[in-house]
């Protein structure tokens, strides 16, 4: 991966819908050339889909919270993941270090909803507490994943 291909990849994460003679003006290339590129970068691995954001809100998941879950014992990584992937509401749960077990994302219709997902999770076997913040407002939102 060059220079170039970072830009590519700068540009559409921008705008996933640009087309190949948009970026090539933007980096200095033909429409076929950013093409070939993204073609080698898709077969790489390196672009692992296109896809759109929808503003969750519109779904009526306004309600956003952070919470730290925290274990009884030594639980397994995918122990963890078997447990929060049946909480629809979970959109985003990492293993982390410090004193917590994982950091957990939640997104409800509202507070009755995120507490009735957050339940769910602290009943599960293993889980001994969690401590939670809500979210009041998004001040920077880069979606680098």
């Amino acid at each position: 991966m060059d220079n170039l291909d970072r830009a590519i990849l700068d540009l559409l994460r921008q705008n996933a819908r640009a087309g190949y003679g948009d970026i090539g003006s933007s980096v200095g290339l033909s429409a076929s050339a950013v093409k070939r590129r993204v073609d080698r970068l898709v077969a790489d691995g390196v672009i692992r889909s296109f896809t759109i954001q929808v503003d969750p809100t519109v779904d009526g998941m306004s309600t956003e919270a952070y919470v730290e879950l925290f274990c009884r014992g030594t639980v397994a990584p995918d122990e963890l993941q078997r447990i929060l992937q049946g909480v629809p509401e979970v959109v985003y749960a990492g293993t982390v270090t410090g004193s917590a077990d994982a950091i957990v994302h939640m997104r409800a219709r509202d507070i009755t909803s995120l507490e009735d997902a957050l339940e769910r999770v602290r009943v599960a076997p293993n889980v001994d507490h969690t401590r939670s913040a809500i979210v009041l407002s998004r001040l920077v939102n880069r979606n680098r994943d």
